[in-house]
């Protein structure tokens, strides 16, 4: 009878990320796949990641399961989406690689490749309909799109708790990134998602005002405003 009962058990207990035991998130298995394949520059190992590319899907598959709700609180809705949004383009990488750019994938962002709850998203509609209404303009550099040119993808998940400290950091190595950003006083040379986002920074601002606490060169108001060409090549360790 012991035996019947030890050979039930092991039948219905499953890894803690397969059963909800909660009605919040845990990243920690994305947190673990970030520090073993992402460096600290960003570039993915995506070859050796490959080999984890089942485990990175069963993270997403476990993210689907949940609703963000009235209940979250903004920074655990911004945990979940950045997480989902970083992971299922890894994912959707993985099952093209080797690829040279993301660009080279069908449909990358208009393909609804997600699930959250019972509803269906394409990365797209995940950055334009859910992250880009979240009135944080700073999610813009904490997801990554796989290229060079792309604010570089943290080699740690985003956790409600560190979530202010996360986007401060990533906004300010972002737009200090010289292979990014150029910035003088009179002249800045700009990524070129400060053109096509430029709403969502200056809103209240303008694009000068919301750029100098990130920077400590002294920038004048009328500073010429020029954007760069985007490097669309796979964010690859070299």
């Amino acid at each position: 009878m012991k035996f019947l009962i030890l050979i039930i058990a092991l039948i219905f207990i499953q890894p803690a990320q397969d059963v909800l035991t909660t009605d919040r998130p845990c990243h920690d298995s994305w947190n673990v796949l970030l520090q073993e394949y992402v460096l600290n520059n960003g570039d993915v190992k995506y070859k050796q990641f490959k080999r984890k590319e089942a485990v990175l899907k069963k993270y997403i598959a476990y993210l689907g399961k949940f609703t963000p709700s009235d209940s979250w609180s903004q920074h655990e809705k911004l945990a979940y989406y950045i997480n989902l949004y970083n992971a299922g383009t890894i994912a959707l990488i993985l099952e093209n690689y080797p690829v040279e750019s993301i660009k080279d994938i069908n449909r990358p962002w208009g393909k609804n490749r997600l699930r959250i709850g019972k509803d269906s998203i394409s990365l797209g509609d995940l950055e334009h309909k859910i992250l880009r209404k979240m009135n944080e303009p700073r999610i813009h550099f904490a997801i990554n799109c796989a290229s060079y040119s792309c604010p570089k993808l943290l080699n740690e998940a985003y956790t409600p708790a560190k979530m202010e400290k996360q986007l401060q950091v990533a906004t300010f190595n972002f737009i200090n990134d010289v292979r990014k950003n150029k910035i003088t006083p009179d002249k800045l040379e700009l990524s070129a998602i400060f053109k096509w986002y430029k709403g969502d920074f200056t809103e209240k601002r303008s694009l000068i005002t919301y750029l100098q606490p990130y920077t400590k060169i002294p920038l004048k108001k009328d500073a010429k405003i020029s954007y760069a060409p985007y490097d669309w090549q796979l964010n690859e360790e070299k």
